[in-house]
């Protein structure tokens, strides 16, 4: 059975591990304190790739007991939403239904406008993520029952943290001892543009063809 890439493994399953974020996750983080609140409304995640759109999601239903679908609007159809709400009154769902639905700029009008009825009779809790301006690709309908959560770009020390946590995992997976100075940790995370998973990505490569010590040259 293939492995999961090493970026999905380091996916955080705890507000603290997410890089970045502190406005939305944070002590005083708005994503947060309405989760511990159990609070959970419909949402748009808006932000660039690799922000931790889905991670949050993930998080969100975890610590709710929610029961999570997940679409993507690249490829999803209306009968795939009306089949993940035939699920909503399964006993697994008992504890409410959270549909993340990723790149929604990707449905259509009338895709968008099937999820209303569900929206506003609270089978599903919508959880939508773009990469574009949601004021301008999101239907207006959608919008007016949703609260926007804009995610940043995070900073080369905002990865730092899950490249460490990275390299350990795979100094354990294959009994190494290979090390890295933060510098250079710095400069991959800079390299990635603020995106976490490539910048996990960039390390897992340079720790195959790296000696003892991953460092720039390799």
């Amino acid at each position: 059975m293939a492995q999961k890439p090493l970026a999905d493994r380091m996916r955080p399953t705890r507000f603290d591990e997410v890089a970045g974020q502190a406005h939305l996750v944070g002590k005083n983080g708005v994503l947060r304190r309405l989760t511990d609140n159990q609070r959970i409304p419909n949402m748009i995640f808006y932000g660039p790739p690799g922000t931790g759109k889905t991670t949050l999601a993930n998080i969100i239903a975890k610590s709710t007991d929610m029961q999570l679908f997940k679409l993507n609007a690249t490829t999803a159809s209306i009968s795939d939403i009306k089949e993940v709400i035939s699920g909503t009154n399964s006993l697994m769902a008992s504890s409410g239904t959270l549909l993340y639905l990723d790149e929604i700029q990707y449905f259509n009008r009338k895709q968008q406008q099937s999820l209303l009825e569900f929206i506003e009779n609270g089978k599903i809790t919508l959880i939508a993520s773009t990469t574009e301006n949601p004021y301008y690709y999101v239907y207006d309908a959608i919008l007016s029952r949703c609260s926007v959560f804009e995610f940043k770009s995070t900073t080369p020390e905002d990865c730092l943290p899950s490249l460490r946590r990275a390299l350990k995992s795979l100094n354990e997976e294959f009994s190494t001892n290979k090390t890295a100075e933060d510098s250079l940790l710095l400069a991959l995370a800079e390299s990635s543009g603020g995106d976490v998973r490539m910048a996990i990505n960039i390390l897992e490569n340079c720790y195959y063809v790296s000696g003892e010590e991953l460092r720039e040259d390799d």
